[in-house]
């Protein structure tokens, strides 16, 4: 599915008269859990799961077919956990 079929889904559901309020209700949502994110917070919703930020570990590694080797920084990554809720909506619709 691609973002102009989302909207559409998300206007129908939502009961948004167009498709430019379905977009904005999108873009709230993503910039709040964006903002959220960044400061660390993590974003809990009960049935569908939760956004969290983690730190990922730097690694070294060898680049292959020479001798140079590389080194990654620790940096933040945002995670998804699908809830209990989410995942037996997604089980029954095989």
């Amino acid at each position: 599915m691609n973002k102009a079929q989302f909207v559409e889904l998300v206007q129908e559901h939502g009961n948004y008269k167009t498709k430019v309020e379905a977009e904005n209700a999108i873009k709230a949502f993503t910039e709040a859990v964006i903002e959220a994110l960044v400061k660390g917070e993590d974003v809990s919703l009960v049935g569908f799961g939760s956004f969290a930020a983690a730190l990922q570990k730097g690694k070294t590694g060898k680049v292959p077919g020479t001798d140079k080797t590389y080194t990654t920084q620790d940096k933040m990554v945002p995670k998804f956990k699908a809830g209990k809720g989410l995942k037996d909506r997604v089980a029954a619709g095989k």
